[in-house]
């Protein structure tokens, strides 16, 4: 498996080893070893999976305190534009983001720890969207932030999203609670 860091510390890129045959492919997608090697000490707890259509903007979410999630994301079916935003007050990339394509095709994986908002919009026809989550949901503690707060500046790469009510009733980003700090983040795993 190939991992890449990106600009903003704490976010992965990995690129399972995928093997490929006359009958198709087969790859592993999780096994706590290997993710163990590469940083990753978080117990997964919960998997969720969604499936929307094209144009549809989900997020951006996080959740705080006991209840604050990790999340390795992949596709099973289709192509989304994957993005994490930093909100570790005191982070040298607070409120920067990073967004990577992330497909059936690709099979890449996106690791994105507690103290980032998650986010993903649709550019295939539809998309099947896997989280794999370091706790469990929470209404109570789930926060987010409209998709298209200008001080963000994400480029979705779509006109006439599909947003839900709830989403659209997102705080700004800067209206956020200092929820996570970037020095206190260790105290999470």
């Amino acid at each position: 498996m190939k991992v890449e860091k990106t600009n903003i510390e704490g976010l992965l890129i990995i690129q399972p080893d995928v093997f490929k045959d006359a009958r198709g492919y087969f790859f592993e997608s999780f096994s706590k070893k290997k993710y163990r090697e590469i940083g990753i000490t978080y117990d997964f707890v919960q998997d969720n999976i969604s499936k929307s259509m094209k144009r549809t903007i989900r997020g951006l979410h996080y959740q705080v305190g006991e209840f604050a999630q990790g999340k390795l994301v992949s596709v099973i079916e289709g192509k989304v534009l994957d993005v994490a935003v930093d909100v570790r007050f005191g982070s040298p990339t607070f409120g920067k983001h990073e967004a990577v394509e992330v497909s059936s095709e690709n099979k890449l994986q996106f690791w994105i720890p507690p103290g980032f908002a998650h986010g993903f919009a649709v550019i295939s026809d539809e998309a099947i969207f896997h989280y794999k989550c370091t706790n469990l949901y929470s209404k109570q503690h789930e926060r987010s932030i409209i998709y298209n707060d200008p001080e963000i500046g994400i480029d979705w790469g779509i006109e006439n999203p599909i947003v839900s009510d709830k989403d659209l009733q997102s705080k700004r980003f800067n209206e956020i609670q200092q929820d996570f700090t970037y020095e206190n983040l260790g105290e999470l795993k």
